[in-house]
This record gives C-alpha cells, sequence and structure tokens, in this order.
C-alpha cells in the first residue's frame, strides 16, 4: 500500500476512541438488559464488532499490526428471537455434507442391501453411484450413515442444525413441495455447526458445557431391524480388488459431493447463540 492510501495517524486513534465508547454502550446496555433476548444488547454488540472490526483493519493498514480480537462475520450472529414466548410446534432443520471418496466400497455395500432385501426391485441399483446411494439412504437412518460413514466409502464434511419455533404444527403434506426454504432467523431457538474451520480447538480445549452439548447429540436407532443386515465394517476381504490401489471408474468420479439434509453431528461443533459465535473444539 502507498503511503499516499495509508491511513493516518489521526484516523487510527479515532478507531480506537470509537472501540472505547462502543465497549462502554455495550457494557451500559448489559447492565440494564431486560431478559436474555434484549434487543438494545443485540445492538450495542454489532456495533461493538464493527468499531473492532474497523480499528483492526486501519491499525493493520498504518502499522502492519493487528489487535486479538475474533470478529465474528455476519452470517455467524442470529438476529433477536421473535418467536413465540411458547412454541406449539418446532422444526429441525439438517444438513450434512458428504464427499464420496471411496466409490467401490460404496457400491460394494449397496450390492450387500440388495441381495439381501428380496423386496428391492431386480435392476441392479447397486451398479451406479446414485442408485448405490438411493439404496442406502433408503434402508438406513441418516444418524446411522453418520456413524457409519467410513464402512459406506463417505467423508463427512460440514454439517449443521437449526431448530426454529412456530406458534402451530404445519398441516400434514404443507411444505413437502418446499421443503427447503430459508427459515426465519428470528425464530431460530438455536444452532449448532460442524466443521473442519473449527479443528484449531482440540478436545483437551473442552469444558464441561461443551462436552454437555457434543454428547446431547446421540444418533437415533435404525429402523432397518427387518433386514437384519449387519455389514462388514471391512470390506477388503470382501472386494476383489486392491481398496487402495487406484480403480478406473466410469460411473463417478473419486469424489463426488453429495448434500444429505438430515443428520446430526459429530465432530467439532460451533454453537452459534444470539450474537456472538464461539468455537467448541
Amino acid at each position: 500500500m502507498s503511503d499516499a492510501a495509508q491511513p493516518t495517524a489521526a484516523e487510527v486513534r479515532a478507531a480506537a476512541e470509537a472501540v472505547k465508547t462502543a465497549l462502554d454502550r455495550h457494557l451500559a446496555a448489559v447492565e440494564r438488559r431486560s431478559g436474555e433476548d434484549d434487543p438494545d444488547v443485540y445492538e450495542a454488540f454489532n456495533e461493538l464488532a464493527a468499531a473492532a472490526e474497523a480499528y483492526d483493519e486501519l491499525l493493520y493498514d498504518r502499522y502492519d499490526e493487528v489487535t486479538p480480537f475474533e470478529i465474528p462475520g455476519a452470517e455467524d450472529a442470529l438476529p433477536p428471537y421473535q418467536g413465540p414466548a411458547e412454541p406449539n410446534a418446532l422444526s429441525v432443520l439438517i444438513r450434512r455434507d458428504y464427499a464420496v471418496v471411496e466409490p467401490q466400497r460404496l457400491l460394494a455395500q449397496a450390492e450387500r442391501v440388495e441381495a439381501a432385501d428380496q423386496d428391492i426391485e431386480s435392476g441392479r441399483l447397486a451398479g451406479t453411484v446414485p442408485g448405490a446411494l438411493g439404496l442406502l439412504f433408503g434402508e438406513f437412518e441418516p444418524d446411522e450413515i453418520a456413524s457409519r460413514h467410513k464402512e459406506f466409502g463417505l467423508e463427512e464434511g460440514d454439517s449443521t442444525l437449526w431448530v426454529t419455533a412456530a406458534d402451530e404444527p404445519a398441516e400434514p403434506g404443507e411444505w413437502l413441495e418446499s421443503p427447503f426454504d430459508q427459515p426465519d432467523t428470528q425464530r431460530v431457538v438455536c444452532r449448532f455447526d460442524v466443521s473442519a474451520v473449527f479443528d484449531d480447538d482440540t478436545d483437551d480445549d473442552l469444558d464441561e458445557a461443551d462436552r454437555a452439548v457434543r454428547s446431547a447429540r446421540v444418533r437415533r436407532g435404525s429402523d432397518s431391524d427387518d433386514l437384519d443386515l449387519d455389514l462388514d465394517p471391512d470390506l477388503d476381504a470382501d472386494l476383489d480388488f486392491d481398496p487402495d490401489e487406484v480403480v478406473p471408474f466410469d460411473v463417478a468420479e473419486d469424489a463426488v459431493d453429495v448434500d444429505v439434509d438430515d443428520a446430526d453431528g459429530a465432530g467439532d461443533v460451533e454453537v452459534v447463540e444470539r450474537g456472538k459465535s464461539g468455537g467448541v473444539g
């Protein structure tokens, strides 16, 4: 950056004073807060975050120095809760991403399902990646696939879980045509994110509350008891190829992104509260 484009020392000093003022306003709002989701506290928080971010940028541009502040992005902050005080219904919105990293293993597991289930119409659905995915996700609960994803040749990506409140339960079939419309963020009760970007925090840093959040996310039981299929977690002995060898495969590439909008997360969890976010390793 040229000297002409650099901020002046006075501008940096003014930005520092703005942070001090925002700190005082935030503390005052917290001291007189009327409840957990006080809009004044939320507004003061955003003003403090904006002031700190502006100061950080000016400080770096002028002196090549940074602050220890970590400013959450706007996408990480939830607006004040405006839903019903006592919800009569709720919606749980879940998304989990996977990559298909071992398509041969995925196909082999689908073939086992197809061979064991006499109700599946013949047609070699297990012979293609889309068909294999349809078989496996149709047979097993998404949470069971999440807990055994490696057996199916999948690799976990990001996931998120949102709980939103409603005044009344939806009518049967009411939202089936557009189930994934953008939710009303003002009705989000809580949100839990899982991503590799939170890996900097280790399990050693988890406090008791963080562990409680993670342990509360248990997987549901499978509804596949009728099939009584015991998948082998190690298929290497059953496969007629070396899983470590690169095998030509014209049905799918070695890694295909798959979005599955149902499963709860495991791993590094970020709990996003209203107006702030924090990593939970």
